[in-house]
């Protein structure tokens, strides 16, 4: 683990490195903050500030993180989601994982009630990607004007460059701060105004941070400087009079009684070993108490009630990895309680999937199965999910993967996930492959099976790593093991500035 921890962290110094240290220094000889340092003025002192997707765009040709840092943290007692962009890479000009990750961001802004802050300094989108940005990028924009109408501010602080659809960004927010000689905002500047219409203009007259605050009225504030825009940021903040709707957290716990280290040792290399979740919760939830709910009946999946950071949860947490009729049986009763008594649900992930086979056929896994992705799809708690080892096939779904919409998803380095096990599928094209071959009469050729097999297996294995799946952002981050319990009672707090309301009925559950 402390191995994979390692490459993790050298990914994790791509995203903070920026542009490298060319486009770093030139940024700062022009008086500039880098992207991290604006945020963390921004936020109040020693606070945490939970970063989201930073991994973004891992393993294709956009820089690690897509350009632009996003997270929770909390800003004069408020938490809120927090965008900035990084003007070492390409300008902050905005890719198709940039998108990804900002609608992404957004989506998190939206499910947990946050007020959004955008940290602006981009040029707009990279040009040459325009075809994967600019259709689905529009709802960039929606997203801010439908969050202004759920009554969740949105505040834009312009430190440079905010040009054509980036212009939007501050148009649409509820409070503009502009930086005096540094914030320029227009839809086109002096070259394409003098494309589209001849017009000969300068930067300031036609998208100045002043012209706006003294002539268009788009800029609310005018800041002196990058220091006095944040000051002013935070200002606006602490007169929003933002109250959470969410129940408070109890205050009278403990912390866990087994040593979070033990976490690093807990998931064998090997993920088809099985190991007790048990283990796990005693070491993330308060004062390891946990009260586990039908213990002797479906084995393979823990369920039971605990608190975390004072907060309660339910938790599902999968033991012996496959799932049998009982343990999805046992999963929708589990969230239909937990939905009665309003109680968010947290999924620990370790799973090959449903089980297969003729007996199990017979016995229903199919209807027992849908039984439990029903329960999981129409539950209106909260739910949070953390892959630690085996995430495949349905399993993934029932066990509330990124399609189940939880509020958030992450990841450990040990988790994999697919639609099977690169051996699993390997094999089954093998059998296909090889029935096909007899149908038409034909020899099989063994040497090139164990060629495909082997190429199949190692394209699988790419595929299922972490990395690679939070480069697509199909988790919100990579996470330390003994950090778990942290970024859980993070999450859990900004869950909790909505309202914490179960489901008022359900599916046809089929019997």
């Amino acid at each position: 683990m402390l191995a994979k921890l390692a490459e993790l962290e050298a990914e994790h110094a791509k995203a903070v490195a920026g542009g490298g240290e060319k486009y770093v220094e030139r940024h700062r000889k022009r008086g500039k903050l880098l992207a991290r340092e604006r945020i963390e003025l921004l936020l109040d002192e020693d606070s945490p500030f939970l970063e989201l997707s930073p991994l973004a765009a891992w393993g294709t040709d956009y820089h690690v993180g897509a350009s632009v840092v996003a997270g929770i943290g909390t800003v004069e007692g408020v938490e809120c989601l927090i965008t900035a962009s990084d003007p070492t890479v390409k300008g902050g000009a905005s890719n198709p994982s940039s998108l990804k990750k900002g609608l992404r961001a957004a989506e998190i802004a939206a499910e947990n009630r946050l007020p959004t802050i955008n940290l602006v300094e981009s040029g707009g989108a990279d040009l040459p990607a325009q075809k994967e940005i600019f259709i689905p990028g529009g709802a960039t924009f929606r997203n801010l004007t439908t969050a202004s109408a759920e009554k969740r501010p949105t505040i834009a602080l312009v430190f440079g460059n905010s040009t054509a659809g980036g212009a939007y960004l501050p148009g649409m927010s509820d409070y503009v701060v502009m930086v005096a000689e540094r914030a320029k905002v227009f839809l086109g500047g002096p070259p394409l105004v003098k494309m589209a219409t001849g017009e000969e203009s300068d930067d300031e007259s036609l998208g100045g941070a002043e012209m706006h605050a003294r002539v268009s009225g788009l800029a609310d504030y005018l800041a002196v400087d990058e220091y006095d825009a944040i000051r002013i940021g935070r200002s606006i903040v602490r007169r929003l009079n933002w109250r959470k709707l969410g129940p408070p957290p109890r205050t009278d716990y403990g912390e866990p009684r087994y040593d979070p280290e033990d976490l690093l040792g807990i998931v064998p290399s090997d993920l088809k070993v099985p190991f007790d979740p048990r283990e796990v919760i005693a070491r993330i939830v308060d004062d390891s108490e946990f009260d586990e709910f039908k213990p002797l009946y479906g084995a393979s999946l823990v369920t039971g009630w605990a608190n975390l950071h004072g907060y309660p949860v339910g938790i599902l947490a999968n033991a012996q990895g496959v799932l049998f009729s009982e343990e999805s049986q046992k999963a929708a009763q589990f969230i239909q309680l937990a939905n009665q008594t309003d109680t968010p649900l947290l999924f620990l992930h370790n799973t090959t999937g449903y089980m297969v086979g003729k007996e199990y056929e017979q016995g229903g896994i199919i209807k027992h199965g849908a039984m439990m992705i029903n329960a999981v799809s129409n539950s209106r708690v909260p739910h949070l999910s953390v892959l630690m080892g085996a995430s495949y096939g349905a399993g993934h779904y029932g066990m509330c993967g990124r399609a189940y919409r939880p509020r958030f998803l992450f990841a450990w380095p040990s988790a994999k996930s697919a639609v099977m096990g690169p051996q699993q599928l390997a094999g089954v094209l093998s059998i296909v492959a090889r029935a096909a071959a007899a149908n038409r009469g034909q020899p099989y050729d063994d040497d090139a099976d164990a060629a495909m097999r082997t190429m199949v297996e190692r394209q699988i294995e790419a595929e299922s790593m972490p990395m690679f799946l939070s480069g697509m952002l199909y988790d919100d981050g990579i996470i330390d093991p003994r950090d778990t319990r942290t970024v859980l009672g993070l999450s859990l707090s900004a869950i909790h500035n909505g309202p914490i309301k179960g489901a008022d009925g359900f599916g046809v559950f089929r019997m």
